[in-house]
């Protein structure tokens, strides 16, 4: 059974940081493996991705400030992200599918996800 579970999220200042973590199980540890972002009466956004060569990309909106990695030894998908700002508050979901895009995207059939990790940013 594939699992993604999602850990990290919280309430922090703009220009703090915060690290998100994902526990996956080892049947798709070679999917592309990413982040999407969902605020409320907002328009779903991917945020980040990794294909299975280790290849990322990053929505403009965070370029430079947030960063992807996968460690195979613990089976986790992370994503730090730095000098958060407000408009960085959303729900937080990992996802796992068989492809990815030229940008942050993974895509396909299979469409795992995790049940989100909250996160907020003030000013």
């Amino acid at each position: 059974q594939v699992r993604l579970v999602e850990s990290g999220g919280g309430s922090v200042q703009a220009g703090e940081s915060l690290r998100l973590a994902c526990e996956y199980t080892y049947s798709i540890s070679r999917y592309c493996m990413g982040w999407f972002r969902q605020a409320p009466g907002k328009r779903r956004e991917s945020v980040a991705a990794i294909d299975s060569g280790g290849i990322t990309g990053y929505a403009d909106s965070v370029k430079g400030r947030f960063t992807l990695s996968k460690s195979t030894s613990n089976n986790t998908l992370y994503l730090q992200m730095d000098n958060l700002k407000p408009e960085d508050s959303a729900m937080y979901y990992c996802e796992a599918d068989r492809f990815k895009d030229s940008g942050a995207t993974c895509y396909g059939s299979a469409n795992y996800r995790g049940q989100g990790t909250q996160v907020t940013v003030s000013s």
